[in-house]
């Protein structure tokens, strides 16, 4: 990587920068910022990180960053009229107990803990379920210590089978993450993964981006163990995979905001 010294006098406080934020990729925050307030000025809004993110999601071509984002802008208002979504808007999505907020990895990522045969696609409300998504990224978002920005996740397959797949919710999921949350995952173990996933796995994997598909680490049970201590600390694994974090509650707290 080419590490010459920064010529400007610019100094931002924050991790991210001392890596790649460089004085150019500013400049194009910039631009991308006056494209997209033109014809939305509710970008204002948004802070210059949220921006970039956009921009590096479509490898930092104005255009296709200002596109995704003003769809983003749009989204905002119509998926959460008052702001941010309440547990009770997503009470029998967070009564199956499917999903875990709790701990960090070693990069200061916040972790989600889901159980893939905890979702019963028989007994869901796809809007509901809409909702349920943006609600556990909102929360997850909120837990980012100062400098980072993406999250990580541990999703457990044990026991999946053909009544948890819902091909039309993961792609959903997917397609909220990718096109409102953008930059903000950080990789996902895939661990316990049964035969017959691999099934639904091929249908969803083509609606994945590139730079998405990467972040996906499918674990095989005689590597799991050491995954899981390479990218966890002890005090931060759940119990269950042989640390010391009790998984609490599913529900996570709602966002202060």
């Amino acid at each position: 990587m080419d590490c010459q010294p920064q010529a400007n006098g610019h100094h931002h406080q924050h991790k991210e920068e001392e890596k790649d934020g460089d004085a150019g990729e500013w400049k194009q925050v910039a631009e991308l910022r006056a494209v997209t307030e033109a014809q939305d000025p509710s970008c204002k809004e948004e802070d210059d990180y949220m921006l970039r993110r956009f921009l590096r999601a479509r490898d930092h071509n104005i255009g296709k960053a200002s596109a995704m984002l003003l769809k983003y802008l749009k989204w905002k208002p119509t998926a959460k009229p008052n702001g941010s979504i309440t547990g009770d808007e997503v009470a029998h999505e967070l009564s199956q107990g499917k999903l875990y907020l709790q701990g960090y990895d070693r990069q200061g990522r916040p972790m989600i803990y889901g159980f893939g045969a905890r979702h019963r696609p028989s007994t869901r409300d796809l809007d509901e379920f809409r909702r349920y998504v943006v609600y556990v990224l909102d929360a997850t978002v909120a837990r980012l210590p100062p400098g980072q920005e993406k999250f990580a996740a541990v999703a457990d397959l044990k026991g999946w089978g053909y009544s948890n797949c819902d091909i039309r919710g993961y792609l959903a999921a997917l397609e909220i993450m990718q096109s409102y949350y953008p930059e903000r995952l950080g990789r996902v173990f895939l661990i316990h993964v049964p035969y017959v996933f691999m099934a639904a796995w091929k249908i969803v994997y083509p609606f994945i981006d590139d730079n998405t598909k990467k972040k996906f680490v499918f674990v095989a049970d005689k590597d799991l163990d050491r995954t899981l201590r390479e990218a966890i600390d002890d005090a931060q694994l759940p119990e269950i995979y042989g640390g010391k974090l009790k998984l609490a509650t599913p529900t996570p707290s709602p966002p202060a905001n």
